[in-house]
Protein backbone atom coordinates (compact mmCIF):
# COMPACT_ATOMS: atom_id res chain seq x y z
CA UNK A 1 0.00 0.00 0.00
CA UNK A 2 3.02 2.30 -0.07
CA UNK A 3 2.18 5.54 -1.76
CA UNK A 4 -1.57 4.80 -1.92
CA UNK A 5 -2.64 7.43 0.55
CA UNK A 6 -5.69 9.66 0.19
CA UNK A 7 -4.92 12.32 2.80
CA UNK A 8 -2.44 15.08 1.90
CA UNK A 9 -0.79 14.98 5.35
CA UNK A 10 -0.14 11.24 4.96
CA UNK A 11 1.30 11.71 1.46
CA UNK A 12 3.64 14.39 2.82
CA UNK A 13 4.66 12.23 5.81
CA UNK A 14 5.32 9.22 3.56
CA UNK A 15 7.45 11.32 1.24
CA UNK A 16 9.50 12.63 4.16
CA UNK A 17 10.13 9.19 5.64
CA UNK A 18 10.88 7.62 2.25
CA UNK A 19 13.73 10.10 1.73
CA UNK A 20 15.81 8.89 4.70
CA UNK A 21 17.91 5.79 5.39
CA UNK A 22 17.92 6.01 9.19
CA UNK A 23 16.20 7.67 12.10
CA UNK A 24 17.08 8.98 15.53
CA UNK A 25 13.95 8.97 17.66
CA UNK A 26 13.95 11.27 20.69
CA UNK A 27 11.27 10.26 23.15
CA UNK A 28 10.16 10.74 26.71
CA UNK A 29 8.69 7.90 28.71
CA UNK A 30 5.01 8.44 29.33
CA UNK A 31 3.22 5.85 31.50
CA UNK A 32 6.06 3.36 30.82
CA UNK A 33 5.62 3.81 27.05
CA UNK A 34 6.41 6.18 24.20
CA UNK A 35 3.91 9.01 23.76
CA UNK A 36 0.84 8.34 21.63
CA UNK A 37 1.82 10.93 19.04
CA UNK A 38 5.05 9.05 18.26
CA UNK A 39 3.25 5.69 18.10
CA UNK A 40 0.67 7.22 15.74
CA UNK A 41 3.40 8.69 13.50
CA UNK A 42 5.00 5.25 13.23
CA UNK A 43 1.72 3.41 12.65
CA UNK A 44 0.57 5.75 9.90
CA UNK A 45 3.03 4.17 7.44
CA UNK A 46 4.54 0.76 6.82
CA UNK A 47 6.53 0.26 3.62
CA UNK A 48 8.31 3.60 3.97
CA UNK A 49 9.93 2.38 7.22
CA UNK A 50 11.04 -1.00 5.85
CA UNK A 51 14.72 -1.96 5.78
CA UNK A 52 15.95 1.24 7.39
CA UNK A 53 17.78 1.78 10.69
CA UNK A 54 16.76 3.46 13.93
CA UNK A 55 18.25 4.39 17.28
CA UNK A 56 16.87 6.20 20.28
CA UNK A 57 17.49 9.02 22.71
CA UNK A 58 15.09 8.67 25.60
CA UNK A 59 14.55 10.60 28.80
CA UNK A 60 12.66 10.23 32.03
CA UNK A 61 13.15 9.29 35.66
CA UNK A 62 14.58 5.92 34.61
CA UNK A 63 16.04 7.25 31.37
CA UNK A 64 12.98 6.39 29.30
CA UNK A 65 14.19 2.83 28.87
CA UNK A 66 10.73 1.25 29.00
CA UNK A 67 9.57 3.50 26.17
CA UNK A 68 12.55 2.35 24.10
CA UNK A 69 11.80 -1.31 24.88
CA UNK A 70 8.35 -0.86 23.36
CA UNK A 71 9.69 1.15 20.43
CA UNK A 72 12.11 -1.67 19.59
CA UNK A 73 9.17 -4.07 19.32
CA UNK A 74 7.21 -1.63 17.18
CA UNK A 75 10.22 -1.11 14.91
CA UNK A 76 10.52 -4.87 14.43
CA UNK A 77 6.94 -5.01 13.14
CA UNK A 78 7.71 -2.17 10.72
CA UNK A 79 10.84 -3.95 9.42
CA UNK A 80 12.82 -1.03 10.86
CA UNK A 81 16.15 -2.31 12.24
CA UNK A 82 16.91 -0.90 15.67
CA UNK A 83 20.58 -0.64 16.55
CA UNK A 84 21.67 -1.76 20.00
CA UNK A 85 23.38 1.48 21.06
CA UNK A 86 21.10 4.23 22.32
CA UNK A 87 21.16 7.08 24.83
CA UNK A 88 19.08 7.17 28.02
CA UNK A 89 18.94 10.49 29.86
CA UNK A 90 17.83 10.46 33.49
CA UNK A 91 16.14 13.39 35.16
CA UNK A 92 18.19 12.86 38.34
CA UNK A 93 21.62 12.95 36.67
CA UNK A 94 21.25 14.66 33.29
CA UNK A 95 18.87 17.49 34.21
CA UNK A 96 19.65 20.04 36.93
CA UNK A 97 16.69 20.34 39.25
CA UNK A 98 14.88 17.84 37.01
CA UNK A 99 14.35 20.63 34.46
CA UNK A 100 17.53 22.13 32.97
CA UNK A 101 19.33 19.87 30.51
CA UNK A 102 22.91 19.33 31.70
CA UNK A 103 24.01 15.84 30.65
CA UNK A 104 26.77 13.90 32.33
CA UNK A 105 30.07 14.04 30.41
CA UNK A 106 29.93 10.37 29.35
CA UNK A 107 26.65 10.96 27.48
CA UNK A 108 28.59 12.49 24.59
CA UNK A 109 30.40 9.19 23.99
CA UNK A 110 27.11 7.28 24.31
CA UNK A 111 25.49 9.50 21.69
CA UNK A 112 28.50 9.23 19.36
CA UNK A 113 28.38 5.42 19.59
CA UNK A 114 24.64 5.38 18.86
CA UNK A 115 25.02 7.70 15.86
CA UNK A 116 27.99 5.72 14.50
CA UNK A 117 26.01 2.49 14.76
CA UNK A 118 22.99 4.13 13.15
CA UNK A 119 25.06 5.33 10.20
CA UNK A 120 26.68 1.91 9.71
CA UNK A 121 23.36 0.07 9.77
CA UNK A 122 21.67 2.63 7.51
CA UNK A 123 24.45 2.21 4.94
CA UNK A 124 24.38 -1.59 5.25
CA UNK A 125 20.61 -1.74 4.68
CA UNK A 126 20.54 0.65 1.73
CA UNK A 127 21.32 -2.02 -0.91
CA UNK A 128 18.33 -4.06 0.32
CA UNK A 129 16.06 -1.16 -0.64
CA UNK A 130 18.07 -0.33 -3.75
CA UNK A 131 19.39 -3.55 -5.31
CA UNK A 132 20.48 -1.56 -8.36
CA UNK A 133 23.30 -0.14 -6.21
CA UNK A 134 24.93 -3.55 -5.83
CA UNK A 135 27.86 -3.82 -8.23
Amino acid sequence: MAGQYSQPHTVAWASTIQAYDGFLFVTPEYNHAPPAVLKNALDLLFAEWNDKAATFVSYGFDGGIRAVEQLRQICGELKLADVRASLALRFGTDFEGYATFNPAAEREADLARALDDLEQWAQALRPIRHPELIA
